[in-house]
């Protein structure tokens, strides 16, 4: 059985896993990124473009869907894998792929910006599961994948964006000057627009959509998540604030109030079986 796994907009050229953006360069990305290095067992191999993606998949429930998770900086898809959010998708009967970025974990190749674009796709044929029968989750920078993906792949059952960056340019400008990527402000400004224009490819995307951010996040501050709410095109949009843990300790410190409206929006969409 084939699937369509998202069209380009018309005069948009393939995707490939460089296209020798300044926002692969390695002055950012080395600035950027923080990958974690260690063994993975049961890896879920994907090859994308040139890389081997290792993943952790569980998939134990015939009759669940699946969320595809893409985490945040400075961790791993392990640190999901064994975690607190596989325990509340296996309550759920939802199966999970914890997705994995390019030279974190076990993965082949580096982590690039741009050239992790497509990984997400990539994974999603790998598991060959219907993208009607797919939620996408990003945490943090991960956000940007789940962003892109659900953009090439529109018809997936819903979008979860936990502690997500809306605005790209912001968090570059922390780590860089244009002046190390050889550019000005404004050839910054456009290069980032010009692959990561979050306003534009939420707006084409018009499923169910929860946005998750806690009140004292100082890293990722909660206007983001007002900016991400605001830009969903479709009528089935939620954004929860919640009052307690900052970037790295909402779900620590809101653990059941982040259990049930998950749960409640992973059965909303018809991805639970229990």
């Amino acid at each position: 059985m084939a699937w369509n796994l998202g069209e380009r907009h018309a005069g948009e050229p393939a995707p490939t896993a460089n296209d020798g953006s300044m926002l692969d360069q390695g002055v950012l990305n080395d600035r950027l990124f923080f990958p974690a290095r260690h063994d993975v067992p049961d890896a879920f191999l994907v090859q994308s473009h040139g890389a081997r993606l290792a993943c952790r998949r569980l998939a134990a429930f015939p009759e669940g869907g699946t969320l595809l998770h893409f985490h945040g900086n400075g961790e791993s898809a392990s640190d999901y894998a064994d975690g607190e959010l596989a325990e509340i998708l296996t309550n759920l009967g939802v199966n999970a792929c914890f997705g994995e970025y390019r030279g974190y974990g076990m993965s082949s190749g580096v982590p690039s910006l741009v050239a992790m674009l497509s990984d997400g796709e990539a994974i999603v044929r790998a598991l060959g599961v219907p993208p009607e029968r797919l939620v996408v989750y990003g945490r943090s920078i991960g956000s940007l994948y789940a962003i892109e993906l659900v953009r090439r792949l529109p018809n997936v059952a819903g979008l979860i964006l936990e502690s997500g960056i809306a605005d790209l340019l912001e968090r570059i400008l922390v780590r860089v000057t244009p002046e190390d990527l050889d550019t000005t402000a404004a050839g910054l400004s456009r290069e980032v627009l010009a692959h990561f224009d979050n306003r534009l490819k939420l707006g084409g995307y018009r499923g169910p959509v929860l946005v998750l951010h806690a009140r004292h996040d100082d890293l990722v501050r909660p206007h983001h998540a007002e900016k991400l709410h605001a830009w969903s095109g479709g009528a089935d949009r939620e954004l929860v604030i919640f009052p307690r843990g900052d970037h790295n300790t909402l779900i620590a410190l809101n653990f059941e109030d982040y259990s049930r409206r998950v749960g409640a929006f992973l059965r909303r969409v018809g991805m639970a079986s229990r």
